[in-house]
């Protein structure tokens, strides 16, 4: 016998006699195995997220982008698809900033990528050309939508995460844009995602790399992207103890290798040494000549554009803002830091602070998490309103400009005949899309508007000429029948002022668009399509 053996077995009856509750396991407080636990994805994840809100939030701006059917401004395709069009197709229309090279290539080659694979499959044809880019930056904005969830979930908790991403998900704003072919689009999106890296104070995902990179591309597409960063890379810079090697082994190298692959696709396709953010940031800063396009007051940002573009949650940042925890008030120096910075700036859009909307949600967030008893009208009264705004913005309002297009996608030349039809939009200045929605080699002109780069003190574009006597330009400029364009596209309410070229050229109205409620100065509520009579019949195939 082991007398051993017996002790042990007196100790374990022992110990197996004692109360339950004086036996305590041991918790593992490893910092190490913690943290490993929480950032291995589960199953069922997809970017760090569970699965259905993903595939929600995939679909949703899916659906967002087939529900936007407006035009908004005509950079959304004359410095993206145009471009793109032209690179690929070797026919289309490059604007003066391209001549200029105040645009750089980097953005419009996303595109023409995808221009050149439908080619190289044999599936260019023109809707596809349309959607697919449109298709490819809504899911962009997707990822950018689950960054955002998944930052306030890091920060904050739960709670606030799920109403940060409802604000976002119902921004009318937000749906009016994310889906559109912007440089500012893309500068949104890479900005929300890039936040997702960025230090934060409770952030698990910080990586300067990641951050700092999406940051460098955001600039190279858009240089005034980098003026939100401005007090984000600041606070980074401060707060960080290895300055030096911050500055040498994350920020240097990402900048010089991003600039790098900027200078080289320029120089491919401007066939010279280009570094167009300086032009971009000269003639829109320095010498602010973007006022060519309008001037608003220094003050329009903060009585017209903020309020307009956060819409019915103005009230609910402004109340977010003295909620919010002190760590998340460089986000709100960063939307007052961008809303100064533009002031300064006499041209001013609604897009350009579109940046900074997704960190105003953050606000709104907190806010709707500490409403008790009026949180079920307030969510009802932010929700209905939104949705009746981005119906209207993305179905209604200025719709007729896209929807003219698909009438002269039918007037492309078919057969032998390549010359027999020609397009002449008289309206303002880039008001339709050009080539890259009608994907065919057909003669088109319109009236452009260049700024004048001379210094000239009485300076007209050709529009402005126009306007000032439509009826004279237009017996100035075609001498005879045979220079006449076979269809002609105008805003209704030209046509009272030109009736007297339109008989005399054997013009009749075919088609007609409603464009918008608001009618104001050279546009109006509907869009009117002119074809030329010859020899008694219409030149429609």
């Amino acid at each position: 016998m082991d007398p051993e053996g017996g002790d042990r077995g007196f100790a374990f009856r022992g110990l197996h006699n004692r109360s339950p509750e004086k036996v305590k396991l041991r918790k593992r407080k490893s910092t190490l195995y913690v943290r490993t636990q929480e950032d291995r994805p589960r199953r069922g994840d997809l970017l760090g997220e569970n699965i259905y809100l993903v595939l929600f939030t995939f679909a949703l701006r899916i659906f967002n982008c087939f529900l936007v059917q407006t035009s908004f401004v005509p950079d959304e395709y004359w410095q993206s698809l145009e471009v793109a069009h032209h690179m690929v197709f070797n026919y289309g229309y490059l604007t003066w900033e391209w001549t200029e090279r105040l645009r750089g290539y980097t953005y419009p080659l996303i595109f023409a990528s995808i221009y050149k694979f439908l080619h190289l499959l044999g599936k260019d044809n023109v809707q596809l050309l349309i959607w697919i880019p449109r298709l490819g930056q809504a899911l962009l904005s997707a990822v950018a939508d689950i960054r955002l969830y998944s930052l306030m979930k890091q920060l904050g908790n739960q709670e606030v995460a799920r109403w940060v991403f409802f604000c976002q998900l119902c921004s009318w704003f937000t749906w009016y844009c994310c889906t559109r072919t912007l440089t500012n689009t893309m500068e949104t999106a890479l900005t929300v995602i890039a936040l997702f890296y960025y230090p934060l104070e409770g952030s698990k995902s910080s990586n300067s790399v990641k951050y700092s990179s999406l940051v460098a591309l955001a600039f190279i597409i858009r240089p005034t992207a980098l003026i939100p960063w401005v007090p984000l890379l600041f606070r980074h810079f401060y707060q960080e103890r290895r300055k030096l090697d911050l500055t040498l082994h994350h920020f240097l190298p990402v900048g010089f290798i991003t600039l790098s692959l900027s200078l080289i696709i320029d120089r491919i396709f401007f066939g010279q040494w280009t570094l167009v953010q300086l032009n971009f940031l000269r003639f829109n800063v320095l010498q602010n000549l973007g006022t060519f396009y309008g001037s608003h007051p220094w003050h329009w940002y903060f009585s017209q554009g903020f309020p307009v573009v956060l819409g019915t949650h103005l009230p609910f940042f402004i109340h977010g803002c003295f909620l919010a925890p002190r760590k998340l008030y460089i986000l709100l120096l960063t939307v007052l830091w961008t809303l100064l910075v533009y002031s300064m700036l006499g041209h001013k859009e609604f897009r350009f602070i579109y940046p900074v909307l997704p960190l105003c949600m953050v606000f709104c967030g907190y806010s709707l998490t500490n409403l008790k008893m009026w949180k079920k009208p307030a969510l009802s009264f932010l929700f209905l309103s939104n949705v009746l705004l981005a119906f209207y913005t993305g179905l209604i309002h200025q719709r007729g400009t896209l929807d003219v297009m698909s009438h002269i996608q039918k007037v492309c030349p078919s057969g032998p005949d390549q010359s027999s039809a020609s397009v002449f939009i008289m309206m303002p200045c880039h008001s339709t899309p050009y080539y890259s929605h009608v994907h065919c080699p057909l003669s088109m002109r319109f009236l452009q508007c260049p700024p004048d780069l001379t210094g000239k003190t009485q300076y007209l574009d050709e529009a402005d000429v126009f306007y000032l006597n439509p009826l004279n330009w237009l017996h100035q400029e075609f001498l005879s029948n045979t220079s006449l364009p076979t269809h002609l596209v105008i805003f209704s309410v030209l046509e009272k002022e030109i009736h007297a070229f339109l008989t005399s050229g054997n013009y009749k109205k075919t088609a007609v668009f409603f464009h918008t409620h608001l009618p104001e100065g050279r546009t109006g509520s509907h869009i009117h399509v002119y074809e030329r009579k010859l020899n008694g019949k219409l030149n429609t195939r």
